[in-house]
């Protein structure tokens, strides 16, 4: 049997891209305090500027897909870029990666938290963190906005959608599909005026 073919070779790079995908998704999984919109600034870190798996819009209409989908929109984001890059095993391992973090850290602090969570010191911690994962998720929405957001007819979208989900309680499911629908009726208009 010969070693060092060019089968082989295909085969140590694949097991090279995905752990490199397992381990990118792990980072994410390990910093992302507060669910998954939390986890925006820090996957478009990494899978858009460090990695340039995907673009800021894919990484949008990827986090817009998850939240219409079953499952924790950080899971289903990381199974989507995932697959992208390497098909369904991507998606297996992106999606392991992310969630491997928190199922050590949950059941390691599973046990103790309770005994620590009426300390004053744990209490102003979380609220800390709260508020921390409130900016982050800020300034991912302002990043994004700019990709997102390109002319006015995307800013009245904007503030269409932005206006419905403060003040009804319409599904975020039924603001994507009506946002979607509206895509395609301003994009059908755009194409009959040129």
């Amino acid at each position: 049997m010969k070693t060092g073919t060019p089968c082989g070779a295909e085969g140590s790079d694949t097991l090279k891209e995905l752990w490199t995908l397992f381990i990118t998704f792990a980072k994410v999984g390990v910093m992302t305090f507060g669910g998954g919109y939390a986890m925006l600034p820090i996957l478009q870190r990494e899978v858009v500027e460090k990695m340039g798996w995907v673009s800021d819009e894919e990484l949008t209409d990827y986090f817009a897909v998850g939240q219409c989908t079953p499952g924790i929109i950080a899971v289903n984001t990381a199974t989507f870029v995932g697959q992208k890059q390497k098909g369904v095993a991507g998606g297996i391992v992106a999606t392991l990666g992310v969630v491997f973090p928190s199922l050590i850290i949950i059941t390691l602090l599973a046990g103790v938290i309770g005994r620590f969570s009426h300390l004053a010191w744990v209490q102003h911690a979380f609220a800390g963190i709260r508020a921390c994962v409130c900016v982050l998720i800020l300034n991912a929405v302002i990043k994004l906005g700019k990709s997102a957001i390109k002319d006015r007819w995307g800013m009245a979208l904007f503030l269409v959608i932005l206006a419905l989900s403060l003040w009804t309680k319409l599904s975020p499911v039924v603001l994507v599909l009506g946002a979607a629908v509206a895509g395609i009726l301003l994009q059908a208009l755009r194409g009959r005026k040129s």
